[in-house]
């Protein structure tokens, strides 16, 4: 229930920031810059170093791959077949291919699965969503900033990503334990992530703006909140025994647009108005959408 208030509460300081002449055009960006350099690269110190990896863990980790090769399909083939524009194609594959499944994700899982959900969400998160973002989301992302493609600046783009260097050494310190003062900084610097994030795009959400953005709203979040768990649950039935890690995933699959990958696609230019509608207005109605999921999937409905 705190993570729904913090939720409403920072996404409202940051449309009431918006209004006050102290908090000038360039807060989001500078909110961003904080979040990019330092609050996320935190976590991804914190948490890939402390995570424990075995078989079971490609199941539901694969699943945001999946979901972001899934989206990369559908939105950039409606860009090929001339329905949208490329950018508006990328904001999509980046928002819509991307779940919130960690600050959303985990507190509905528990609500609705129990404590031993958990587990399985952390994989998915960790190993699955944070992983795409990390590679194919950001090298996407800067071919969309550039306009082209090119190997050179691509490298530069990726290498320019702070928490890239932040999942090497987590990754390459596992053997090593972390002093109990690092993981407590590391772990109260993470946590700005997600209120910075918030207030940063209730700063940029524009509600006038949804006229101009309608339809490829509605593509977005419909891709996001019903087409991908409808595919997810197909891919994923043979695992309909395990009752538990079949529901995780699907449930998971459900989730709002990341607010990360939100917040990098803003910070590049990519359709940041669009972006910012995907989750201000994607989080809330997911919680309907996920109930609703988690009836069906209980009840045997589907």
């Amino acid at each position: 229930m705190e993570n729904f208030l913090l939720l409403g509460i920072c996404f409202g300081l940051g449309l009431f920031f918006r209004r006050l002449p102290q908090f000038p055009e360039s807060t989001p960006k500078v909110l961003n810059g904080f979040i990019l350099f330092v609050s996320l690269p935190s976590l991804v110190l914190y948490h890939l170093h402390e995570l424990k990896v075995d078989a079971t863990s490609l199941l539901p980790s694969s699943m945001p791959w999946v979901i972001f090769g899934i989206a990369i399909v559908f939105f950039l083939g409606l860009y090929k077949l001339k329905f949208l524009k490329f950018h508006t194609a990328v904001c999509l594959v980046l928002t819509a291919g991307l779940g919130n499944t960690s600050f959303v994700g985990f507190p509905l899982l528990e609500t609705y699965l129990g404590k031993s959900s958990l587990g399985y969400g952390i994989l998915a998160d960790q190993l699955g969503t944070f992983m795409v973002l990390s590679f194919p989301g950001i090298i996407l992302a800067s071919i969309a900033m550039d306009g082209k493609w090119d190997f050179t600046t691509l490298v530069k783009r990726v290498l320019g990503f702070a928490p890239i260097y932040a999942l090497f050494v987590a990754l390459l310190s596992r053997q090593f334990v972390y002093p109990d003062a690092l993981k407590l900084v590391l772990i109260r610097l993470g946590d700005t992530l997600t209120p910075l994030a918030l207030v940063s795009v209730g700063y940029m959400l524009d509600m006038r703006t949804i006229a101009g953005h309608g339809k490829v709203l509605a593509l977005g979040l419909g891709f996001k909140l019903i087409l991908a768990p409808i595919f997810v649950y197909w891919i994923y039935s043979p695992l309909k025994e395990d009752s538990l890690l079949f529901q995780t995933i699907v449930l998971e699959s459900a989730m709002a647009p990341m607010v990360t990958s939100t917040v990098i696609t803003i910070e590049k230019n990519i359709s940041p108005h669009l972006a910012s509608l995907m989750l201000g207005i994607g989080i809330p109605i997911s919680f309907g959408t996920t109930y609703v999921l988690n009836f069906l999937l209980k009840g045997n409905y589907i």
